[in-house]
């Protein structure tokens, strides 16, 4: 089939509306289960619109355009109640320090417009004398207060060296890119073929299966993705039950093992589940580490997945 690029009107629009109803949530002093559940509605009912245009296409939402395929992924990551309440929860954080930090200057009359959204840079912000507009990448809905007061003051007053390094240090931490893959992960999907050029993951996966969890483990879904990842190379995404290995390491010079133990890690998260520890998201607990260092080439494996992760970023360089 030939590959189609399918631009959505209006998308934007869609996109600055639910945002605007996002923040104007989170200016209330309580989070209204009921307006919560109706942004996931609103939400839901655009994704879906949007799925059935692809659909009926004979495509699927990889073939937007890049700027359309990142909204969508967006609207589909906030789909999701726990993605959506961090973000939310991120939004009401990041407007109470930013009055804060107003109110301190004098400068309390300026209005407010924050908006956590799927953005190139780490963030952006517009000043005026009445209107403050703060934009911040969606990696950041996990970040501390701390981080968040940094991004804050780096918008109003401009960069510093201690909020810089905050936000680079958040921003190359597994928290941060975990958040960036999933949104990259909704939509970059090969058709969910197990099948790659080299190595089949319905076969690795049963093997798997049988040598470290006594076949009991029911099989989520396998794809492989398209996505050029740097530092990760798979991610289980529990709302779909889906693991997706990227397509990088469906490669004949790269060991079987290498593949087998980035489709165990996120095999371990589907087993281990996650835990939720003072409202954040703990993904690699203490149990989930002894499990995953009982791989039989556990070392190898990392030796060869730092490797990889090294080559890729030194072609970035300019």
């Amino acid at each position: 089939m030939d590959f189609k690029s399918i631009r959505l009107k209006n998308i934007k629009i869609q996109q600055s509306t639910i945002s605007q109803k996002i923040f104007n949530l989170t200016s209330t002093s309580t989070l209204d289960s009921a307006q919560i559940y109706q942004i996931i509605q609103i939400l839901v009912r655009v994704v879906t619109t949007i799925e059935q245009i692809c659909f009926n296409q004979q495509a699927t939402p990889a073939n937007l355009t890049r700027s359309s395929r990142k909204i969508y992924s967006w609207m589909k990551f906030l789909t999701d109640e726990h993605n959506l309440k961090l973000h939310l929860s991120s939004t009401f954080r990041v407007q109470q320090i930013a009055k804060e930090i107003l109110g301190k200057h004098g400068q309390e009359s300026i209005k407010l417009m924050i908006e956590f959204t799927s953005l190139e840079l780490l963030y952006k912000g517009k000043k005026s004398s009445d209107v403050v507009n703060i934009i911040i990448n969606e990696g950041f809905i996990n970040a501390s207060d701390e981080v968040l007061q940094a991004l804050v003051k780096s918008i109003l007053f401009g960069k510093s060296q201690d909020n810089t390094r905050l936000i680079r240090s958040f921003a190359s931490s597994e928290e941060y890119s975990d958040v960036l893959l999933e949104l990259d992960l909704i939509a970059e999907v090969n058709a969910e073929n197990p099948q790659g050029n080299f190595y089949n993951l319905n076969e690795l996966f049963d093997k798997l299966n049988r040598e470290y969890f006594a076949a009991n483990l029911t099989k989520p879904r396998l794809a492989w993705s398209q996505i050029n990842t740097y530092r990760k190379f798979g991610h289980y995404e529990p709302a779909r039950d889906r693991v997706v290995i990227s397509l990088t390491l469906d490669d004949a010079n790269i060991p079987e093992f290498v593949i087998e133990f980035v489709l165990y890690h996120e095999l371990l998260h589907k087993y281990h589940g996650t835990k939720w520890v003072q409202g954040r998201k703990m993904f690699h607990t203490k149990e989930f580490r002894v499990s995953e260092s009982k791989f039989n080439f556990y070392k190898e494996a990392l030796r060869w997945l730092e490797k990889l992760a090294s080559v890729k970023v030194s072609r970035r360089q300019p």
